[in-house]
């Protein structure tokens, strides 16, 4: 079976959202661990707006890794009920997302998420997450969407593994705990 593997930028105080933030921390280890990430999975899994702020800016770019290149080649998969169009090598999710995500994951790849807030939740009360890579930036906001919502039911997690970078940012992984 697939895996779900969420990668997730946030503050002290738990908000993801807008992560212009994240540009005075960012470093060669956070860049080298989205590599590994992105080149360990088969496609990504996204929600509609990270999806339309994604295909709007990486099909300009480029660079000596092939990192771009690979986040524009990878299939895509969007939660969205209102997109038509299909571009950037999308297909979009819609109807019971959950059970459709839960198809997609018996195919046997693993799909990365970025963002998509709305998303992760869902998936996280369908107990469809498999990974979490949380980088955790040495600031607080104050305000701003968080990925975990309040009333959300208790889910376990072990920790995977977690290290400091030269920036102060942490980078810790989880996987789904089998109790």
């Amino acid at each position: 079976m697939g895996k779900i593997i969420v990668s997730m930028y946030m503050t002290l105080d738990g908000v993801i959202e807008e992560p212009s933030w994240t540009a005075p921390y960012w470093n060669d280890e956070i860049a080298n661990l989205q590599h590994t990430l992105l080149f360990a999975c088969d496609s990504l899994l996204l929600g509609r707006t990270t999806y339309e702020e994604f295909a709007e800016a990486w099909p300009k770019m480029k660079d000596e890794e092939g990192f771009a290149e690979r986040m524009n080649s990878l299939p895509k998969f969007v939660a969205s009920e209102t997109l038509e169009t299909s571009e950037w090598n999308a297909t979009f999710l819609k109807g019971n997302l959950a059970e459709e995500v839960q198809k997609l994951k018996q195919n046997d790849h693993n799909m990365l998420i970025y963002g998509s807030a709305r998303l992760v939740q869902l998936l996280l009360e369908h107990d469809l997450i498999d990974e979490l890579h949380l980088m955790v930036f040495p600031l607080v906001l104050g305000e701003g969407k968080r990925l975990f919502k309040v009333g959300q039911s208790q889910k376990k997690f072990s920790l995977g593994t977690s290290r400091a970078t030269s920036t102060g940012v942490i980078l810790s992984s989880y996987v789904t705990a089998t109790t």
